[in-house]
C-alpha cells in the first residue's frame, strides 16, 4: 500500500510542478527536489530492513562482515549517487549529475579492491 501513497505524492507534486514551472520555475524545481527527498526518507526504513536481513544471512553463512559491510556500502553509494544525480538532472544540471556518477564509480572501484584481492587470493590457494 505504501507504493500507492508514494505514487500519489509523486503525481500530485508532478502536476503542481508543471503548473508552477510556468510562473515560478525555481519553485517548481525546489518542490520536485523536496518531494524526492521525502520519498527517499520514507524508503529508508525498508532499505535498512533489507540491509539487516543481508547482514544476518552473511553471519549465518560465515561470510566476513568486513566484506559484507563493504558490499552494502557499495550498494548504498550506488543508490545515493543515482538519487543525487537524478535530482541534479531534474534541476537542469546534467553536467553536475555526470560528475556525481563519475565520483561514485571511482569510490565503488576503490572500495571493491579489497574484495577483488580476497577473491584472487582464494583462487590462488585453490590453484596451488
Amino acid at each position: 500500500m505504501e507504493i500507492l501513497q508514494i505514487v500519489g505524492l509523486g503525481l500530485v507534486v508532478c502536476i503542481l510542478a508543471i503548473i508552477l514551472r510556468v510562473q515560478k520555475p525555481p519553485m517548481a524545481t525546489l518542490l520536485s527536489m523536496t518531494a524526492g527527498i521525502i520519498i527517499f526518507l520514507v524508503m529508508m526504513p525498508q532499505i535498512a530492513a533489507v540491509f539487516n536481513v543481508l547482514r544476518d544471512l552473511a553471519g549465518q553463512a560465515n561470510v566476513s562482515m568486513v566484506y559484507m559491510g563493504t558490499i552494502l556500502k557499495i550498494v548504498g553509494i550506488a543508490y545515493i549517487s543515482d538519487f543525487g544525480s537524478q535530482i541534479c538532472r531534474d534541476a537542469g544540471e546534467g553536467a553536475l549529475a555526470s560528475k556525481i556518477e563519475f565520483a561514485a564509480k571511482v569510490i565503488v572501484l576503490i572500495m571493491a579492491v579489497p574484495i577483488i584481492v580476497a577473491v584472487l587470493q582464494s583462487l590462488m590457494k585453490l590453484v596451488s
